[in-house]
């Protein structure tokens, strides 16, 4: 059997697994990202014990970027503090003699979808994050696309409107319409609305509740009824419905898989992103897209890494 090893490097935590081609995880290890030398040097360690074990073929690299994935270094990204500049590809090559990739989260976790999850079968897909934040990841002929200096996919930056929540530092982006944050923003302003007419909302009884607003308790009050938060869910599903139909309308995807929110709360988006998609798609483009949940779910980011080991050896 052929084993891959994968490195999936966070914010908090990375973990280090050993998967074969169907991307099912044989061995894993997890540790707390701590200062970068200290974190690679056991990153490392755990591998060279896998190494021995499984003998496997490559290593895929999955990080938030910044990155330069063509020269395999990461660039400094904001969840990872002192890691400037890391040349990780060359490091991982010359300590294992292993051929390695590095791509940013997002894209791994688009390739794996694609490879062994909700886009299987697919040519052109494009994986939608929608969590904290909103990214992209797309893959067109069976291949993730990269842009002129990695940075395609940024779709939260897109600007929907000139008003409304922020996010990616933009006012009205995707992103402050259809993410974990953005979504707590729509709450908080709504709550603030009823709150000042003397009314309360499911999610939000006082002022002094307002910090506890989330994606999440706004989602489980729309689940019991309430109207406000219902409202809140129908917004964010017209606005990303607006979203999806540029994505549509420019690269003709047969799939967009969304991850997170979409997974765990698309009963409550789905009939108005749906509309929004059909009034403003191509038709024909329209008829060939289909919209589905990620289904690799908390197990995601090992198979992205995994999936990206394994496209060195495919390719």
């Amino acid at each position: 059997m052929t084993y891959y090893l994968g490195f999936d490097i966070g914010g908090t935590k990375c973990a280090v697994v050993i998967g074969d081609e169907s991307g099912n995880v044989i061995a894993k290890t997890k540790i707390p990202t701590t200062t970068v030398h200290e974190t690679l040097s056991n990153i490392f360690d755990i591998a060279e014990g896998y190494i021995k074990e499984y003998h496997p073929v490559s290593v895929g690299i999955s990080c938030g970027g910044p990155l330069d994935p063509d020269r395999g270094i990461i660039m400094s990204p904001p969840n990872l503090p002192g890691w400037d500049n890391i040349e990780i590809v060359r490091m991982v090559r010359e300590r294992f003699g292993l051929p390695a990739v590095l791509c940013n989260d997002a894209n791994a976790c688009a390739l794996a979808e694609w490879r062994y999850g909700a886009g299987r079968g697919s040519n052109n897909m494009i994986f939608l994050t929608f969590g904290t934040g909103l990214g992209a990841g797309i893959i067109i002929d069976g291949r993730i696309y990269n842009g002129a200096n990695g940075n395609a996919g940024e779709v939260g930056h897109i600007r929907l409107d000139r008003f409304g929540p922020v996010g990616y530092g933009k006012r009205g982006s995707f992103e402050g319409f259809a993410s974990g944050g953005g979504i707590a923003q729509l709450g908080k302003t709504a709550a603030v609305e009823k709150l000042q007419s003397g009314k309360t909302t499911g999610y939000c009884k006082s002022f002094d509740e307002l910090d506890n607003v989330t994606a999440k308790t706004i989602a489980e009050a729309a689940d019991a009824g309430d109207e406000t938060a219902l409202e809140v869910y129908g917004l964010c599903a017209d606005m990303l419905g607006y979203g999806l139909s540029i994505l549509v309308d420019i690269l003709n995807p047969e799939v967009i898989v969304i991850g997170s929110i979409f997974q765990r709360s698309a009963h409550l988006l789905r009939d108005r992103m749906d509309a929004v998609m059909r009034r403003e798609c191509l038709p024909i483009s329209y008829d060939a897209v289909k919209v589905v949940p990620a289904a690799l779910a908390e197990d995601l980011g090992d198979k992205a890494a995994l999936a990206l080991a394994q496209s060195i050896i495919k390719e």
